[in-house]
């Protein structure tokens, strides 16, 4: 070939911008890369696992011919294409589907796995509701504990004003000595405010808070007649009897 004269329009008229060559030779090279594969794919041979998906999905797409022997059976008794099964078409139009097993596992592995699946899931329930369980017993405990605690704090109060009123009402009688050490308040109690962080000496004896402020109770009410709910001093038991609720904080709620 003769050489291209660099004075000529042809030459002139090239489009001579640094760089462009590398940009074409890139462009080309993408192109010849992308026929590549699409030749690999032309030419690519078909794994047998493909081939059996291929042939398969043909066959199942493609409806029964007379040469079916059971497609042939079913025209003889009277069914037609499209028409659904039974003697009074209540039965299903389309066959039904053919689930291919396509992994290694063993026979009843997914129906072992779907099985542990659900034991795991009914595991997890049960802890939830065994843990929910325990947290509402506790929850229960708690209040009545709590429930408890109020009613002590209660009693205690009754018991102390019980004892103030007990002593007052005996040295008004001039008695100087109480029936019972814990019948009266001791000396450095009668000022105390917070019985919470102080044990109280009466609970030497065996005797509880409640079967103390009983005590007591009929103790006021049988020598003074005086009932500490009512808050008042009766002339006599009969009038004390009559007058008065009863013996207990629940007999005049």
């Amino acid at each position: 070939d003769e050489e291209e004269d660099y004075m000529s329009d042809l030459f002139i008229k090239q489009d001579v911008r640094p760089g462009l060559p590398m940009v074409r030779r890139g462009e080309e090279a993408l192109q010849k890369e992308k026929k590549q594969k699409q030749a690999n794919e032309k030419n690519r041979q078909k794994s047998i696992k493909e081939e059996e998906k291929e042939r398969r999905d043909l066959v199942l797409k493609s409806a029964l011919g007379n040469e079916n022997k059971g497609f042939a059976l079913l025209q003889k008794m009277g069914y037609k294409s499209g028409q659904a099964l039974g003697k009074s078409g209540e039965g299903i139009v389309e066959p039904i589907p053919l689930n291919i097993k396509t992994g290694r596992s063993g026979l009843g592995h997914e129906e072992l796995k779907k099985r542990k699946a659900e034991e795991k899931l009914e595991n997890y329930r049960q802890k939830l509701r065994m843990k929910t369980q325990a947290n509402e017993q506790a929850a229960d405990q708690f209040r009545v504990r709590f429930k408890n605690k109020q009613e002590e704090r209660k009693m205690e109060g009754d018991l102390r004003k019980s004892q103030r009123a007990c002593q007052q009402l005996d040295m008004q009688k001039d008695i100087d000595v109480p029936k019972e050490t814990w019948y009266w308040l001791e000396p450095e109690e009668e000022d105390k405010k917070d019985e919470e962080d102080k044990e109280d000496e009466s609970t030497s004896s065996d005797l509880s808070v409640s079967e103390k402020l009983q005590i007591l109770t009929a103790y006021l009410r049988e020598h003074h007649f005086y009932c500490i709910w009512c808050g008042t001093t009766y002339e006599d038991s009969k009038d004390l009897s009559s007058n008065c609720p009863g013996d207990s904080a629940a007999d005049h709620d």
